[in-house]
């Protein structure tokens, strides 16, 4: 029997370890888009709406951190959007990205560990439901300031319960104090998941940040 999306996303706040995580996701994959937009899940248009916003080439260097399937690139690619890039700790996820036929590269990887990308060569990173409960840690920062060029910018989304309790507030703040970021804009509060009969009550919210 399928678990259900509420289960599903269960499994992955609680997850035990990255290995359990991305395991959780490698089964989820095939459903996760049809799972996702049956509870109405509204980071992937705002992700796209903040770039269109924000990055007015449509040959940036875009790094989807958290690729998953893919629904931010598509959504950016009907846009206009042609360099997109996209790293991910799942397999699974990654397959389902390849699918779609819009990255120029997507690989494997662990945000919150050195990335195989050059530093200071992507124009915008963008990630959503990633620095959540569970996922990838404050200190992924430092490698997403470190690959994006000056004036690039990053735009993520961080849920609230984990905002200061995890360290995302203190750690971007001491990026800006460094003289590293510069904050740009945040997002009100929103509910990404408001048809979830379990997770419509978590909120989180979207941060724009410019690289100096």
């Amino acid at each position: 029997m399928k678990p259900s999306i509420d289960q599903r996303l269960e499994t992955v706040y609680h997850a035990s370890s990255r290995e359990s995580l991305a395991q959780a996701y490698d089964q989820w994959a095939d459903h996760y888009d049809a799972d996702m937009q049956g509870i109405g899940y509204v980071h992937p248009a705002i992700m796209s709406g903040l770039v269109s916003r924000f990055v007015s080439s449509l040959n940036a260097a875009i790094l989807d951190a958290g690729v998953g399937t893919g629904t931010i690139g598509q959504l950016l690619s009907i846009l206009g959007y042609s360099n997109l890039l996209g790293v991910d700790m799942s397999e699974g996820m990654l397959a389902k990205a390849r699918t779609r036929n819009i990255y120029a590269d997507l690989r494997k990887a662990i945000l919150g560990e050195v990335l195989d990308i050059e530093t200071a060569s992507i124009d915008c990173v963008v990630s959503s439901g990633t620095f959540t409960l569970g996922h990838a840690p404050a200190s992924a920062f430092d490698e997403l300031t470190r690959i994006t060029k000056p004036g690039g910018v990053l735009i993520f989304t961080v849920g609230t319960i984990v905002w200061e309790e995890a360290g995302f507030k203190a750690k971007l703040d001491a990026l800006v104090a460094a003289g590293q970021l510069q904050k740009t804009t945040a997002t009100p509060i929103y509910h990404p998941m408001p048809l979830s009969k379990t997770e419509s009550g978590f909120q989180a919210q979207a941060h724009v940040y410019r690289r100096t």
